[in-house]
């Protein structure tokens, strides 16, 4: 609808004055500035260009709630929705580089943006920052995105850049032409970029210990709740939203897709349809992560007996598992392949399908890596992957730094066992058919071992039940 002139006259006047204190800086600011002296170090005398990302359509004129990529927030602090389309550029300067950020400021309240832009207009999306109040935050200085292309395109051909594709893919297009070639560095700065964040600094590893604490109180919440996730039916929906509840209240959202797998669910690995019933005398393997604000997330999982006990069956499943994930714990420290915590941990649960008369092999022949593997038709997975701003962090790392490397102190790593016994496998035992148990906590690399950071939780079977006793009043 048109806005008439009268109109455009009286939706300027009488606002209160924007406040004349800058805010303080957020918590990841003064890491984010060591991040980026890191990447410097890497690319002397080269630009760097770093994007946020965009708005994603989720329906028609429905976006989905922004995150930026995770390398934008690990070199600004920059977290919760902050900030679409912004680009973090790193312009070469003596000593290392200058950095600043692009990004959209607010306007004055006599711009028809104010009132009549859906995407930015104060009106629709409330108040946004000024550069100043921008660079207070970031501790970094600003400038306006509509300045951006200008700035890059002055030296492009001249000027070795590197740019984060996939986090706009659309400007790196442009970039393209600006310089007159395609970029093959782009790909290494891309896998530099997640090699980096693989070990944490102290303010990382804080923050990953705090979404653990999170993380922590909604299962409990969840806990607290079972009895009407049973009463009510579609019980797996009711855990979910329980735990997206404390998520959304004590941080920014859940860090990844919610798993809440009752029954045999508990066997599809990656079960997030969460429509199921809960049922007395059954499991559920619940596996669940907070994300903070900052965007670091933790990532956990318990498999819980719905009332509250294992039954005998149920018990000697868990206890194996646990006994396999105490193997992957115990197996990390310093200076230790990353693959030994996965062949520890597998070791233990080969052994146990062995002693059930699973394996159609001895455990030693079923590890063997040439003529092996039959242990993995119920342990299908990997036992570990790093663990920082994405669940699966530094995923573009090169195979022999990730899979192949060396754990080294302030590395952040899941260990995660589970056996799965699908409740159409005719190779199990009744008994334990449609049983599957996963246990998985968020260990730090330190300079003698290992520390759990996830330890606020119960382990063993009957501390679980002891835990789930004391929540539900029994």
């Amino acid at each position: 609808m048109p806005f008439s002139e009268e109109f455009k006259q009286f939706i300027c006047k009488d606002w209160a004055p924007y406040d004349p204190e800058l805010p303080t800086a957020l918590p990841g600011a003064v890491a984010a500035a060591s991040h980026r002296r890191r990447l410097s170090q890497r690319y002397p005398g080269q630009r760097l260009i770093v994007p946020a990302g965009g708005l994603k359509v989720r329906n028609n004129d429905c976006d989905f709630r922004f995150r930026p990529h995770s390398a934008f927030t690990w070199l600004t602090g920059l977290g919760t929705d902050r900030e679409p389309d912004a680009v973090l550029v790193l312009e070469p300067a003596a000593g290392g580089h200058e950095a600043t950020l692009y990004f959209h400021p607010r306007v004055p309240r006599t711009d028809p943006e104010f009132y009549a832009d859906a995407r930015y207009g104060e009106m629709w999306v409330g108040q946004r920052e000024s550069l100043e109040e921008m660079s207070a935050l970031g501790q970094l200085r600003c400038a306006d995105i509509a300045d951006l292309e200008l700035e890059i395109q002055k030296m492009a051909s001249q000027t070795p850049i590197h740019i984060l594709r996939e986090a706009n893919p659309a400007l790196a297009d442009r970039l393209d032409k600006w310089r007159g070639r395609d970029d093959t560095g782009d790909a290494e700065f891309a896998t530099t970029l997640s090699e980096l964040r693989m070990v944490k600094d102290d303010f990382e590893i804080d923050q990953l210990r705090q979404a653990c604490l999170a993380t922590a109180a909604g299962f409990e919440a969840v806990v607290r709740e079972l009895p009407n996730a049973v009463a009510y039916g579609r019980g797996e929906r009711w855990v979910e939203g329980i735990f997206g509840l404390h998520a959304r209240h004590q941080g920014n959202a859940v860090g990844y897709d919610t798993i809440a797998a009752a029954g045999d669910h508990a066997n599809t690995l990656h079960w997030i349809r969460n429509d199921g019933e809960l049922h007395e005398g059954e499991l559920m393997l619940m596996d669940a992560g907070v994300e903070l604000d900052s965007l670091f997330t933790a990532d956990v999982t318990r498999t819980l007996p719905v009332s509250g006990t294992f039954t005998p069956a149920q018990r000697k499943v868990y206890d194996a598992v646990l006994e396999a994930q105490q193997a992957g714990i115990e197996a990390a420290g310093p200076g230790v392949p990353f693959r030994a915590v996965h062949d520890a941990a597998v070791a233990v649960v080969a052994r146990h399908l062995e002693e059930w008369g699973l394996l159609p092999v001895s455990a030693e022949q079923a590890l063997d890596p040439e003529t092996g593997g039959q242990y993995r038709r119920w342990m299908v997975h990997g036992t570990s992957h790093h663990l920082g701003l994405d669940v699966h962090d530094c995923a573009q790392a090169r195979r022999e730094n990730y899979r192949e490397g060396i754990l080294q102190p302030g590395m952040v790593i899941t260990v995660e066992p589970g056996i799965y016994l699908k409740s159409t496998d005719l190779l199990v035992p009744d008994e334990l058919r449609g049983i599957g148990v996963r246990i998985e906590d968020d260990i730090v690399i330190t300079d003698d071992g290992c520390a759990v950071l996830s330890d606020q939780l119960p382990r063993s079977a009957d501390d679980v039940e002891a835990w789930m006793a004391g929540l539900l009043g029994r």
